[in-house]
C-alpha cells in the first residue's frame, strides 16, 4: 500500500510512474488526497471539541465546589451538546478513514524505474538466457503423455477424486516430486535461508497484509465457515509472520524458506497451453522470502536471482530471465524477474519462478517497521521468489530429458530420488 505522505508530496511523479502500468491514477490519487484532507480536518475538529469538553468539565467541577450550581448546570448543557457533536464527528471520521483505506488498497505498487513500459507479456524484456535446447526425436512426447506412458502422474484419477487441476503423482513421479522439494530446500538452506513450516490456511488480515486481498479475492479458495483462505503461495504465511512487528536493524536481513502446497482457483481456461502440469489448482512450491533494509533490497534481489540461476544451472535446463513490463507486473510488485524453462516437446517457454521486490508496499500494509541504532523507524522492504515451483520444472525435466529408452534423471537429483532413469 502506498504511503499517504508519499502521495501528498509526490502525486505528479506517482501518476507518471503508474502510467507504466497503463493506469491513469490522477483521479484516484486526487480522491485519496481529498479524503485524507477531510479525515485530517475532521480529526482536528474532533480534537478541539474533545479538548473544549474536557476544559468545561473541569470548570463545572470547580463551580460545584464553590456552590455555583446554576452556572454549573448551564455548562453541563453545553458539554452535552459537545458530546453529541463529538459522537457525530467520530462517526464521520471513521467513515472517511474506512473509505480512504479501501481506496488505498485499490492502488497498485509503483513500478521501479527499470521496469520497461508495455501492455502484455509480449513486452517483457529478456535479460538473460542459458542452456542449449535439446534436439528430440520426431516421436518425442509432451509431459502429459510421458506421465501416462510411464505411470508417473494420473490426471484422470485426480479428476475423479477432486476435479480438474488436482493431479495424483504415483511411483517414481511421486518420488521425483519429493526429491525436487528436498533438493530445493537444501539449496536454499545452504544459501543461508532458514527453513520454516507454516500453516496452509491464513486469516483475512494475512491476505490483506501481503496484497492477495482484495486484489485476488476471486482467485483464492475461501473456507467460509471459518473465514480462512487456502494459501496461493508460502509467501503469504511466511511474510505475515512479521505483521505488526518492529524489528531492529541488527535483525536484518531475515531470510526464510518453506515448502507448501499452493491453491489457486484461477485455473480454468482450456487448450494445449494449460494441459497437464502447465496450470493447476493445487501444486507444490518452495519459496524464499527476505525482509531487508531499504538500502540493501535491490542488492538482495540480485542475489535471489543469482540463487535461482544456480539451481537451474545444476538441473541443466535451458532457461531465460525476463524483466516484467509495467502491464504484466504483479499488483504488489515494484520489480519482478520471471524465470522460464523451455519445454522442448511443447516448443514453448514455461514460467517456473517469479522473484520480486515489493519495496515498502507490503510492509506498509503489514505495519512492518525497522528501528536503526539511532532509534529512527522506517518501513522495511519485503522480497520473495519461487525456488522453485514444481509442476513446470517437472514438465521441463520430463520433456527435455526424454530419450528413446525412457527419461534420464538429472544427476543432481539422483541422490534424492534413488534412481537414474525412468523406463
Amino acid at each position: 500500500m502506498l504511503q499517504l505522505q508519499t502521495i501528498r508530496e509526490n502525486k505528479a511523479a506517482l501518476v507518471t510512474a503508474l502510467k507504466k502500468r497503463n493506469i491513469d491514477a490522477d483521479e484516484m490519487l486526487s480522491k485519496v488526497l481529498s479524503l485524507d484532507e477531510k479525515r485530517r480536518a475532521t480529526q482536528t475538529e474532533l480534537d478541539n471539541t474533545l479538548a473544549e469538553s474536557n476544559k468545561l468539565s473541569k470548570e463545572i467541577g470547580q463551580l460545584f465546589k464553590t456552590g455555583n450550581v446554576q452556572e454549573a448546570n448551564a455548562l453541563k448543557e453545553k458539554t452535552a451538546s459537545l458530546k453529541e457533536a463529538s459522537k457525530k464527528l467520530t462517526e464521520t471520521l471513521n467513515v472517511a478513514a474506512e473509505e480512504l483505506h479501501k481506496l488505498l488498497y485499490q492502488i497498485p505498487n509503483v513500478p521501479h524505474e527499470s521496469v520497461p513500459a508495455g501492455n502484455t507479456d509480449a513486452d517483457n524484456e529478456e535479460v538473460f538466457r542459458k542452456g542449449d535446447i535439446p534436439k528430440l526425436s520426431g516421436d518425442a512426447l509432451p509431459h502429459w503423455e510421458l506421465a501416462k506412458k510411464f505411470d508417473l502422474i494420473d490426471f484422470e484419477l485426480g479428476v475423479k477424486v477432486t476435479g480438474a487441476g488436482f493431479p495424483i503423482y504415483k511411483g517414481k513421479g511421486a518420488q521425483l516430486q519429493r526429491a525436487l522439494i528436498s533438493y530445493f530446500l537444501d539449496k536454499n538452506t545452504e544459501a543461508g535461508y532458514t527453513e520454516v513450516q507454516v500453516p496452509h490456511l491464513v486469516n483475512e488480515a494475512s491476505g490483506y497484509g501481503t496484497g492477495q486481498l482484495p486484489d485476488k479475492e476471486g482467485q483464492m479458495y475461501h473456507v467460509t465457515a471459518d473465514d480462512l483462505y487456502l494459501i496461493p503461495t508460502a509467501e503469504v504465511p511466511i511474510t505475515n509472520m512479521f505483521r505488526d512487528e518492529l524489528l531492529s536493524a541488527t535483525d536484518l536481513p531475515i531470510q526464510l524458506t518453506g515448502y507448501t502446497p499452493c491453491f489457486r482457483r484461477e485455473a480454468g481456461s482450456y487448450g494445449a497451453h494449460v494441459r497437464g502440469l502447465n496450470r493447476l489448482h493445487q501444486f507444490d512450491k518452495v519459496e524464499i522470502v527476505r525482509i531487508e533494509d531499504p538500502a540493501n533490497s535491490y542488492k538482495a534481489l540480485d542475489g535471489m536471482v543469482e540463487h535461482v540461476k544456480g539451481i537451474l544451472d545444476e538441473l541443466k535446463l535451458p532457461y531465460r530471465i525476463l524483466r516484467l513490463c509495467g502491464g504484466d507486473l504483479g499488483f504488489t510488485s515494484a520489480l519482478t524477474y520471471d524465470f522460464e524453462v523451455f519445454s522442448t516437446a511443447q516448443d514453448r517457454w514455461l514460467e517456473i519462478s517469479s522473484v520480486s521486490n515489493f519495496e515498502t508496499y507490503q510492509a506498509n500494509r503489514l505495519k512492518l517497521r525497522v528501528k536503526d541504532a539511532d532509534g529512527k523507524k522506517q518501513l522495511a522492504h519485503t522480497l520473495n521468489g519461487s525456488a522453485l515451483a514444481l509442476p513446470r520444472v517437472l514438465a521441463g525435466l520430463l520433456e527435455n530429458y526424454q530419450t528413446e529408452n525412457g527419461i534420464k534423471v538429472p544427476e543432481v537429483l539422483v541422490p534424492y530420488c534413488g534412481f537414474e532413469h525412468i523406463d
